[in-house]
């Protein structure tokens, strides 16, 4: 086995390896309804926090897909009309000249201190003999690629270098991440103030006056100072460069549209005198958990000629190993394989470190990527050099690239592809066909306290990756049908719901929240779907990530809400966690061996467990689940009595805008939690005890009303009168039919908040204007008609719709100017789906 060169690669010959299934006289699967509107971000693979990838463009082939981290995916696609080369999928980018490297190539040097520095700190010239001579990245201990730990509040870096005098006239980069607020100078000129914001991988251009910062020959330094709030902190930067090679698809299609249902996306190109619709399909559906969590999607196409003439035609795919690896310094391995009646290839790491890695900026570096299809004549199938197999479709219509069995290569070095073409021939008015396979096989999934555990589709080891990608490929028309009519029952009760722009709403945020999870059983077989919290600390079983998002599983199979549940309460039960309240998570992304989070939220918490405890048993009908865990549940409804009606400081689930007491909000969920339980003694048959929570949550309701009140409003603390915020918590009063606050107490919130909003949306509070979209939908869904309900969700539909930052839906934004603050592709977003769960009262 040899490493990869520009002279070799691997080849699969016609009908051996990556394959499509196509036809002359395509049939077309029925379509749903689709709806029109310009995302963040488009969702194109989402299997799991891991296999998540997306286009964050207007055009599908502006720039290349992305994981929701940011980090690219690659993934390309080509249609050869007549000779001539359309590109309608991704964009050619081969790996940048490093000039500067980032930490995930190398631990980097230079000097940091701790104590704030002279004026003067961050110029070339300023004399830091004085400061710790250490190695970058800088960060809490769960951040990637770390050189030295950071746990202070603040921290000042000054990294010195020296540029060639022979520097190229390509474009330069400088890439960076932080967490939290962050100052970057480059020879004393400051290029970045992000503010209280957390972002990786951010690029700048250094361009015009930026770019002539940089000295050719002599000494320069990069300053930067970083300020880190709460939670995680983390400092990493380099300098990049275009790389000189040209692209083989340089001329893009035309594309007409972009639409979006539940499980799909769709794309329309015009290619010359072709057109091409491309859709994407990830069967997530809800009442249908093997599929759910089978880790296959498809991305299908179907071709016609528009001008009445037949045109000879040929549709390229490829990928890159991008999607296995955690960084593109990790060495990587390529293969193909057969099932019988399918080809494939696969890449993964060579060192495939099972389970090794946790945090939040993380990819997944195990297991293999797939892409597959069937074997059939027809075909050319190629892995090798990244420029050279585009070249040969180019020329030639068909890749044939000799070579090994199997690739092993460094993608910071040397970028392999797989591709994968199919020849349509003569196309004419009637549809050519064809689809791929999208996949990855994680080997084992998820640390389930201290036991490594598969995902639910391997039925522990009895289900195979080859069998998976079988029964994707037999089931095809059957889960297009299938995701179809769910598509379409979304739409309808979303429309019906809350208009339009609420559907469209629900319908961007279906595959987000359920893609954030990993589906699999425990070893006694209960269900387990933990959530990731993306881009917001990476903790695993989040409770106040779980509460927020379970309103779409409320509405589509509370199956799936006990999954996110039973681990909290199996840690409390087995007697791991054995504080009166409820934990915040169980650990960090994949690692769910306990919590991990430097801080509880004890009213939190167990407001949250018990809300959605009650929940579930309002949409079953029977509140046999609570009963199962009905010792655990009266210890947190009686922490919330003792502790609950006036918050002592501590955080809550809006963390981010720090601790603080007398929480008017959380003191809502403390009373809910309590009033939750006593609708639930109620359905088992304890009519004392449900007499007894019951009164006392109306006891303190009534108490609640007393101290809040402040006039037209209700206050954001007990103490500070002039203050305001979401009562959203309130939502579970009108949903579960508690009745325990007056009505009175929304419809006066309801009307103050209208007076408050921001062209983008009502803020979270007074302190702030920025704001969380899922805590607005709820805070809308206490408005008791649709007039209503829609100016609240109107604004939030336009800052979807306009924000400026081209990411998976942030929930975390700016109510003034559209601009995500933090977070990104988290599953808080299944709490759109909210205004649909008052059908079930």
């Amino acid at each position: 086995m040899r490493k990869l060169n520009f002279y070799y690669g691997l080849a699969l010959l016609a009908g051996t390896a990556v394959s499509f299934q196509s036809c002359s006289k395509g049939t077309v699967p029925p379509e749903p309804v689709k709806a029109e509107l310009r995302a963040p971000a488009y969702p194109l693979v989402t299997i799991d926090p891991y296999t998540s990838a997306w286009s964050e463009t207007d055009h599908l082939y502006d720039d290349a897909v992305k994981h929701w981290t940011g980090k690219r995916h690659g993934l390309i696609g080509a249609l050869r009309v007549d000779g001539q080369v359309y590109r309608f999928l991704g964009k050619e980018e081969t790996p940048k000249k490093t000039i500067l490297p980032m930490a995930d190539a190398g631990h980097w040097d230079c000097s940091y201190t701790f104590t704030k520095p002279a004026n003067g700190w961050e110029y070339a010239s300023f004399d830091a003999t004085k400061w710790i001579s250490g190695k970058g990245a800088f960060g809490t201990p769960e951040m990637p690629a770390l050189g030295t730990v950071w746990q202070t509040e603040d921290i000042w870096v000054r990294r010195e270098f020296t540029i060639d005098e022979n520097l190229s006239d390509a474009q330069i980069y400088l890439i960076y991440s932080h967490d939290d607020i962050f100052e970057l100078y480059l020879n004393g000129e400051k290029l970045v103030d992000t503010g209280y914001t957390w972002k990786n991988n951010v690029v700048l251009p250094l361009e015009g006056t930026l770019r002539n910062l940089l000295i050719k020959g002599g000494k320069n330094v990069i300053a930067v100072h970083c300020n880190n709030k709460i939670g995680g902190g983390y400092v990493d930067f380099g300098i990049f460069q275009d790389s000189d090679t040209p692209e083989a698809f340089a001329k893009t299609a035309t594309q007409n549209s972009v639409a979006l249902s539940a499980t799909q996306t769709f794309y329309h190109f015009s290619c010359g005198p072709v057109d091409l619709k491309l859709t994407f399909t990830s069967p997530l559906l809800p009442s249908n958990l093997d599929v759910l969590s089978r880790p296959v999607n498809y991305i299908s196409y179907n071709v016609v000629s528009t001008d009445g003439q037949k045109h000879d035609v040929q549709v390229y795919f490829e990928a890159t190993p991008e999607w296995a690896v955690d960084q593109l310094s990790q060495e990587i391995s390529v293969e193909n394989g057969k099932t019988s009646s399918l080809t494939y290839f696969k890449a993964g790491t060579t060192e495939q470190p099972i389970l090794e890695k946790k945090g939040d900026d993380r990819r997944i570096d195990w297991g293999y990527f797939y892409i597959a299809g069937e074997t059939a004549p027809n075909r050319s199938y190629a892995a090798g050099d990244y420029s050279r197999v585009k070249k040969q479709f180019v020329d030639n219509g068909r890749v044939e690239v000799s070579g090994e069995a199997k690739i092993v290569a460094k993608m910071g070095e040397v970028m392999p592809v797989v591709a994968c073409v199919d020849n349509l021939g003569k196309v004419s008015d009637r549809l050519a066909s064809g689809k791929i396979l999208v996949g990855y096989d994680d080997l084992y999934s998820i640390q389930y306290f201290g036991e490594n555990r598969m995902a639910w589709w391997k039925k522990d080891g009895l289900v195979t990756m080859d069998d998976a990608l079988e029964a994707a490929w037999a089931e095809y028309s059957h889960l297009c049908k299938a995701c179809t009519d769910f598509d379409n029952q979304l739409w309808g009760e979303a429309l019906a719901a809350g208009g339009d722009n609420y559907a469209k709403l629900c319908v961007l945020a279906f595959r987000q929240a359920i893609a954030a999870h990993k589906l699999l059983k425990d070893k006694e077989g209960n269900t387990l779907f933990l959530s990731k919290e993306n881009f917001s600390n990476g903790s695993i079983g989040t409770v106040d990530v779980t509460y927020p998002s379970a309103p779409l599983f409320l509405k589509y199979n509370p199956e799936l809400l006990k999954g996110m549940m039973n681990p909290i309460f199996y840690y409390s039960e087995s007697g791991q966690w054995n504080k009166p309240f409820a934990a915040h998570d169980v650990g960090t992304y994949p690692l769910a061996n306990g919590q991990t989070y430097g801080g509880d939220m004890p009213v939190e918490e167990c407001g949250n467990m018990l809300v959605l405890t009650a929940a579930i048993a309002q949409v079953e009908g029977n509140a046999s689940y609570a009963e199962k865990h009905w010792d655990v549940l009266t210890v947190w409804g009686d922490y919330l009595i003792q502790n609950g009606l006036d918050p002592e400081n501590q955080l809550c689930t809006d963390d981010f805008a720090g601790h603080f007491a007398h929480n008017t909000n959380l003191s809502v969920k403390a009373i809910m939690g309590i009033a939750g339980y006593g609708k639930l003694a109620a359905m088992l048959g304890k009519t004392d005890v449900a007499e007894k929570y019951t009164s006392l949550a109306k006891k303190m309701a009534a108490k609640w009303v007393e101290m809040a009140n402040d006039g037209d409003h209700f206050r954001l603390t007990f103490d500070q009168p002039g203050t305001w915020s979401q009562k959203y918590n309130l939502v579970w009063d009108k949903l579960l039919g508690l009745n325990i606050f007056p009505r009175e107490v929304a419809e006066k919130e309801v009307a103050y908040y209208l007076t408050q909003q921001n062209t983008y949306g009502l803020p979270l509070d007074n302190r702030k204007t920025y704001s969380k979209s899922d805590w607005i939908v709820w805070t809308a869904t206490l408005a008791n008609d649709q007039e209503t309900f829609r100016k609240f969700i109107d604004p939030l539909y336009k800052f979807v719709t306009e924000t400026p930052d081209r990411v998976p839906m942030t929930d975390w934004f700016e109510t003034t100017d559209a601009r995500q603050v933090g977070f990104q592709a988290r599953s808080v977003v299944g709490g759109y789906f909210i205004r649909m769960l008052e059908n079930n009262k």
